[in-house]
């Protein structure tokens, strides 16, 4: 699954922060900030967990502000582990 944060994401924790929450959840993927003030991830494994980690990227660590989630399926790609990106 491919997600875009769009809102104030960018300087508030938000990659890290993503990354612990998915590897506690025990999925797998990859953020990243993007130029545009948005942050993208690509995350895969269980598919409640993948519900869990999109649900928690809606309102993201206590100085973020996100405005819109937009999620859309994606290939799998078998990644290991969660990084931060970029």
């Amino acid at each position: 699954m491919k997600i875009s944060i769009i809102g104030l994401v960018h300087g508030v924790l938000f990659r890290a922060s993503l990354r612990d929450y998915a590897r506690s959840q025990g999925v797998n993927g990859w953020v990243r900030n993007k130029v545009d003030g948005s942050v993208e991830a690509f995350i895969e494994g269980e598919e409640e967990a993948v519900r869990r980690v999109i649900a928690w990227a809606a309102h993201g660590p206590p100085r973020a502000r996100v405005d819109a989630v937009h999620s859309e399926e994606s290939p799998v790609k078998h990644i290991k582990g969660f990084m931060v990106i970029g």
